[in-house]
C-alpha cells in the first residue's frame, strides 16, 4: 500500500509558496517534478487541489481543507521528532526492570543509580527476583538474567557481562580436610551446593588441555542464595563455587582462599533482555548501552 504521507510535504511547499516554479526552487526538484507529484496525489485524492493559470497556482475548496489538516500532520510529525532528539540528551520516562536478587543489588543496582544520577528525569522501578519473569506479561522494560536469556518470543538480547567464578574455601577447612589438587579432588570434600530447578547446579572448570570438567559433588547442605553459601564457606563447612565479585572482600581479608586456580571456571554470562519493537525508547537504548558500557569493570575490578 503506498505511503499516505506520499508528496504530502511536496503539497504543503506549493501551496504556501503559491506556484510551481516557486516550490521547485525551495525544494530543489525540477519545475515538472512537482507537477507530476501534485498530479499523483490529486489521482489518488480524487479531486483537484489547486486552480493552475499559466503563472501560478491557487488552491481549490478541497485543496484549503487539505492543507489545513496537512499542516497540522506536519507539525505533529515535527513535533515527534523534536521530541525523539530532546530524548537522545536527556533520558525521561519510566522504566521497569527486573534483575537477579545478588548480582541485581550489588553490580547492577549501583549502575543503575548513578545513571540515573546522570539523567534526572530517568524513573526506575527496580525488582529484584531470581524467578524469570514474563516481560510483556508483567508489564518489564527490561531484564536482566544471568546464565542464559531464558526463552520467550519477541524476545531481543544482547550479552552486557561474563562473572567468573572461583572454588575457595576457608583456612579452617583446609587445615581440617587438605587442599584438593586436581578437579577430581572435589569429590572428596563436601561441597556447598547451589540448588536450582530441585537439582544442584553443576560444577564446571577447564582442564589446561582445553577439556571441560565437571567434577561429582558430594553434599550435607545446600542452598538457594549464593551469600547464604559464603557464608557457610566462611564458617569452614565446606568448599563454594561462586562469582569472584561475591567473594572480593573474603578474599582480600583471608577468610577465604582460592583453590584450583589453573583450572579457571566456565564464566556465568549475564543478558539484557527486552521486547523486540521497531523503535527502542532512548531510555531503554541508554540504559542497555551503559550497562555494557560499565557492568563487566564493574564486576572486575
Amino acid at each position: 500500500m503506498r505511503d499516505n504521507l506520499d508528496g504530502v510535504s511536496v503539497f504543503v511547499a506549493t501551496a504556501e509558496a503559491g506556484s510551481f516554479a516557486k516550490a521547485a526552487e525551495r525544494l530543489s526538484l525540477t519545475r515538472s517534478a512537482v507537477g507530476k507529484t501534485i498530479g499523483r496525489l490529486e489521482a489518488r485524492l480524487g479531486t483537484r487541489l489547486f486552480h493552475r493559470t499559466t503563472r501560478s497556482q491557487s488552491l481549490t475548496e478541497d485543496g484549503h481543507a487539505y492543507f489545513e489538516r496537512c499542516l497540522r500532520a506536519l507539525d505533529e510529525i515535527r513535533m515527534g521528532e523534536a521530541l525523539l532528539e530532546t530524548g537522545k540528551r536527556e533520558v525521561s520516562g519510566k522504566l521497569k526492570i527486573s534483575m537477579p536478587l545478588l548480582f541485581g543489588r550489588y553490580c547492577v543496582q549501583p549502575i543503575l543509580l548513578d545513571l540515573a544520577r546522570e539523567h534526572p528525569k530517568l524513573e526506575l522501578d527496580l525488582r529484584y527476583t531470581d524467578t524469570l519473569v514474563n516481560l510483556a506479561g508483567e508489564g518489564y522494560d527490561l531484564a536482566v538474567r544471568n546464565n542464559g536469556p531464558g526463552q520467550g518470543s519477541g524476545l531481543q538480547t544482547r550479552k552486557i557481562a561474563a562473572q567468573k567464578k572461583i572454588v575457595c574455601a576457608s583456612p579452617s577447612y583446609l587445615e581440617a580436610r587438605g587442599r584438593p589438587k586436581t578437579v577430581a579432588d572435589i569429590g572428596e570434600h563436601d561441597a556447598l551446593v547451589y540448588w536450582r530447578n530441585d537439582q544442584p547446579y553443576p560444577w564446571s572448570l577447564w582442564h589446561p588441555g582445553g577439556e571441560l570438567m565437571e567434577p561429582e559433588l558430594r553434599w550435607r547442605y545446600q542452598f538457594d542464595n549464593q551469600e547464604a553459601i559464603v557464608d557457610a564457606a566462611v564458617q569452614g563447612m565446606g568448599l563454594a563455587w561462586v562469582p569472584t565479585w561475591l567473594v572480593r572482600s573474603e578474599v582480600a581479608d583471608g577468610r577465604l582462599v582460592p583453590l584450583l586456580e589453573e583450572f579457571p571456571s566456565t564464566p556465568l554470562n549475564t543478558f539484557a533482555v527486552w521486547q523486540a519493537a521497531e523503535f527502542t525508547s532512548p531510555r531503554l537504548r541508554v540504559t542497555i548501552d551503559t550497562l555494557v558500557a560499565r557492568l563487566q569493570a564493574a564486576i572486575d575490578k
